[in-house]
């Protein structure tokens, strides 16, 4: 009697194993992306706060500027521009929150959190794509309406390079990164405190002034100015809105661009850390 011959195995190609995992993350972007266009009534209100706002601060520079010509390195355009940019990278970077953290932290309010740990797929990397989806859904919606109306109502300072507008988005995707980085952080806490809320109130107060989102930290005196400029919430304001001016430009540009990504993967490295940390032991409320 013959004996069947052993099946054929193959070892795992990793190729395949990348390809499934990138589809994943893709297709959790996309739903996030889907998510955030369904709530229009919350888009309209948050685009129209974005825009008076923006006029607020605006006017604000226009009269500081005419006193002051040439401050932190900015001419009047230059200055209002700055502000409008600004405007359109706060809801893309959730400066002033509003992200995954949101549904992280009623995940661990209802207990949901040790569910998500058992999913085989990384913790990370499925909120990293959601917030991405979110990011990517802001930054064409919420931020183009904000810069449409700020160079319609005022002098406004456009690239004169084409590639500046390659560089501005490249800037604005490691903006993101970092700021997932920061608030991935944050929302760890709460595997400790069960509630990271006031954790999140005192980062946002940080984030409003140290990103340049409502000052140019190059008007931050001496050495304040120099040690806001190379921490990790420059990279979410300042750093995309100087690309865009075009204060640095060819190959200059490296230097920004490496601060935002050697800040984004120490920070995303620093959450796997505290990942690891905080998943040896989980505590759910309630059980």
């Amino acid at each position: 009697m013959l004996n069947a011959a052993p099946a054929e195995t193959r070892p795992p190609d990793p190729r395949a194993d990348l390809t499934a995992s990138l589809g994943l993350y893709a297709s959790v972007a996309r739903g996030a992306f889907r998510r955030y266009s369904t709530y229009r009534a919350a888009t309209l209100a948050g685009t129209v706060t974005n825009t008076v706002f923006g006029c607020i601060l605006a006017y604000t520079f226009v009269a500081l500027w005419r006193a002051r010509p040439g401050l932190g390195g900015y001419d009047l355009d230059q200055a209002v521009t700055f502000i409008w940019v600004c405007q359109a990278l706060m809801p893309t970077t959730a400066i002033f929150g509003g992200g995954f953290e949101n549904d992280v932290q009623t995940r661990f309010r209802s207990g949901d959190i040790a569910v998500d740990l058992y999913r085989p797929v990384d913790f990370q990397g499925w909120w990293l794509a959601s917030d991405l989806g979110r990011a990517g859904y802001h930054l064409l919606v919420r931020g183009g309406a904000p810069l449409l109306a700020g160079s319609l109502l005022f002098h406004f300072r456009l690239p004169e390079r084409p590639l500046t507008w390659l560089v501005f988005l490249l800037s604005v995707l490691l903006a993101e990164v970092v700021s997932f980085g920061l608030r991935f952080l944050v929302a760890l806490t709460g595997f400790w405190l069960h509630d990271s809320d006031g954790v999140r109130s005192v980062t946002l107060v940080v984030a409003m002034f140290l990103s340049g989102m409502l000052l140019p930290l190059t008007l931050f005196p001496g050495w304040l100015g120099e040690l806001a400029r190379v921490l990790p919430w420059a990279a979410l304001a300042q750093v995309p809105a100087d690309l865009f001016l075009e204060h640095t430009t060819g190959p200059a540009v490296l230097g920004p661009l490496g601060l935002q990504l050697g800040w984004a993967a120490a920070l995303i490295g620093a959450g796997r850390g505290v990942q690891a940390l905080a998943t040896r032991k989980v505590v759910v409320q309630g059980g």
